[in-house]
């Protein structure tokens, strides 16, 4: 007989609707985050600030969003996501609109520091992959993921354009305030993605009695756990550092800023195609050699970036390689994780996880601005990046991605 939860499973048109609901939110919120680098110069100058102080609150920002990761995770888990999709949106609008107005370095860090970092907690890839990968049938799963971050990628690839117009066109407030306001506009798309009763868990699943508590103790007794946790650190140092940095980096250099918008555009147009191609990938091969694999290539791409002459030619190159790999890594870990633990508290434990990324995104952008404005230099910063990428390929290689025996004796006779 079969299991009642599979009559909940949707048929194709629901699959597109909870799919292109999550990658639009996705893309919006990660979009978003993804251009405020265009922001540093004309904010910096318009404000009097130093780049260090842009830095900081761009730091406390990632590392406010890994540390509120977990417990919007839980709330998630608990009462359905939908509802902390719609909160994150609505902190997310607040926070634009608080950073537009925002007069002081203190108000500045509260506002895009603080607030969105919440924000972003609640309407990004953790509540919306851990919504998705409940709602979709397990075989399904790698390509909905694939399909939701992709169109996820194609919402960043179209704000860097668009944000770059705002900013020349109305300067850099009112860019901010029309993207609070497009926030605001997809909040109904929260709606798709909620879930029935007790965030729909298959009462035959291996996991079904497992509470909270005892799932989060199980996972942190577990050694690849951590280790998923620290070579998460490599990515977060990494796309932080860049995304914050590079516009300044390339014009320091002096390289035009049509160049760095391209570079941030090619970066978000090849990531559509990357995470889509990462979600499959997953589904086929094992998860942590394609991680272990992606970590090196990262590091390979920058180095060659440091040692050819730098022009436009090999700006763009450089965008394309690291935006195939840009967001790769999230399906991916996610998937691990599902793999290994299950998906009944899939959003907290990908939350505990995704702060070790969250605080090498703080290290990355904070420590990005602290050497630039001491040795009005990056080179440090692309050293540390590489070395890091080496260090989670080796740290992701060992780790034991079967699942865990509790599930297997949970699901045996008697």
């Amino acid at each position: 007989m079969p299991s009642p939860f599979a009559r909940s499973y949707p048929d194709a048109s629901r699959l597109w609707l909870l799919v292109l609901a999550g990658g639009i939110v996705m893309g919006l919120a990660l979009g978003v985050r993804h251009v405020q680098g265009l922001f540093l110069l004309p904010v910096s100058m318009d404000r009097g600030w130093s780049r260090e102080t842009f830095a900081m609150a761009m730091a406390v920002q990632n590392l406010t969003w890994g540390i509120a990761q977990p417990f919007t995770g839980m709330i998630a888990d608990r009462y359905g996501s939908a509802k902390v999709i719609g909160g994150g949106l609505v902190f997310y609008a607040l926070g634009l609109v608080g950073m537009a107005h925002a007069a002081t370095p203190v108000a500045f860090l509260l506002t895009a520091g603080v607030c969105i970092g919440i924000a972003l907690s609640g309407s990004a890839f953790a509540v919306i992959y851990g919504a998705l990968s409940r709602l979709v049938p397990p075989e399904r799963r790698g390509w909905a993921l694939g399909v939701a971050g992709a169109v996820g990628g194609l919402g960043q690839f179209i704000l860097v354009p668009a944000a770059q117009w705002l900013i020349g066109g109305g300067g850099w407030v009112s860019a901010l305030l029309v993207f609070a306001v497009l926030l605001a506009i997809v909040l109904p798309l929260a709606w798709p993605l909620r879930e029935p009763a007790r965030a729909a868990h298959d009462p035959a699943a291996p996991d079904a009695g497992l509470s909270l508590r005892a799932s989060i103790r199980e996972a942190f007794a577990q050694p690849g756990f951590w280790l998923l946790n620290l070579g998460f650190l490599a990515c977060g140092f990494q796309l932080a550092f860049i995304g914050t940095h590079l516009p300044a980096y390339l014009m320091d250099k002096g390289l035009r800023a049509s160049d760095a918008v391209g570079a941030l555009a090619i970066i978000a147009l090849t990531n559509v195609m990357g995470t889509y191609a990462c979600g499959i990938l997953g589904a086929r091969h094992r998860r942590k050699y394609l991680l272990a694999g992606i970590y090196l290539v990262r590091t390979a791409a920058i180095a060659l970036f440091l040692l050819l002459p730098l022009s436009s030619w090999t700006v763009y190159a450089f965008a394309a390689v690291m935006g195939f790999i840009w967001l790769g890594t999230v399906p991916l870990t996610n998937g691990l994780i599902a793999q290994v633990f299950g998906v009944r508290y899939l959003t907290t434990l990908f939350g505990f996880v995704f702060f070790g990324h969250q605080l090498g995104s703080f290290l990355g952008v904070w420590l990005g601005g602290i050497v630039f404005e001491a040795t009005r230099s990056y080179d440090l910063i692309w050293l540390i990046a590489m070395a890091l990428g080496v260090l989670s390929a080796m740290l992701h290689w060992p780790i034991d991605d079967r699942e865990i025996t509790r599930r297997q004796t949970a699901s045996a006779p008697g």
